[in-house]
């Protein structure tokens, strides 16, 4: 079978990029875009459909099993893995990096500002925790995020830099607020509001993104119900 990979190549944030046209053949039905690129940089001399010598493709990965989120990036206008993205379900695959993040070099970006936020809203618990059956599912279902920033990449309302930290951040802290005890979880409330909450226009565009399937609805509507109690019991975490 022939692949055609429209690649976006860019050497980096301060150069221009576009993308190029690579021949990519494989007689595996299985095989991925992420085994693509793979096999596409072993190549002693890596040449696009025209036969002209280019770099080896920048781009990251790590497990190659849809664990860790490494090799998130767009595919045919989707942000995914491409670890999980099949080459059979199209003839011709465009390429591309996530576009809310600093280009590195090619599909590669720098994704810091994701953990700098959970940095900023102190998503840790200095104790352990422990769930009790009734939040077991929640703080399991958050537990699933690989911080890869997909749902970041189609928010309307995420801008890198911005007040509103988006689901990469929301996700980590409602799995604390479901398993701290309401005395340690202040904190997190109160930048919940302010991170989470005040900043989401709610338009879902998130919405069967995420790579691991977590429903983000629910643990949203959990999280927002949980900081508005505390707010309408006295709580003054807006201010």
């Amino acid at each position: 079978m022939k692949y055609i990979l429209e690649i976006w190549r860019q050497k980096s944030i301060d150069e221009k990029g576009d993308f190029r046209k690579y021949l990519y053949e494989t007689d595996s039905e299985s095989a991925t875009v992420a085994s693509a690129l793979a096999e596409l940089n072993s190549k002693a001399e890596l040449t696009d459909i025209n036969g002209e010598i280019t770099d080896k493709i920048a781009w990251e990965c790590s497990c190659m099993q849809k664990k860790c989120g490494a090799c998130a990036m767009v595919i045919n206008g989707r942000p995914c893995l491409a670890c999980d993205a099949k080459l059979y379900e199209n003839k011709t695959i465009r390429i591309e990096p996530l576009r809310k993040f600093p280009i590195i070099a090619d599909l590669m970006v720098n994704r810091d500002i994701i953990f700098d936020n959970l940095s900023r809203m102190k998503v840790w618990s200095e104790k352990e925790l422990i769930a009790v059956d009734e939040k077991n599912d929640i703080m399991y279902e958050a537990s699933r995020c690989l911080q890869c920033g997909c749902c970041l990449e189609v928010c309307p309302n995420f801008v890198s830099g911005g007040r509103f930290f988006g689901m990469s951040a929301m996700v980590p802290s409602s799995r604390l607020l479901t398993g701290m005890n309401k005395g340690d979880a202040h904190d997190l409330r109160k930048q919940f509001g302010k991170k989470i909450t005040d900043g989401c226009g709610k338009s879902f565009a998130c919405r069967n993104i995420c790579p691991t399937g977590i429903d983000i609805e629910k643990l949203m509507a959990r999280s927002d119900a949980a900081v508005l109690w505390s707010f309408f019991l006295g709580n003054r975490f807006f201010e």
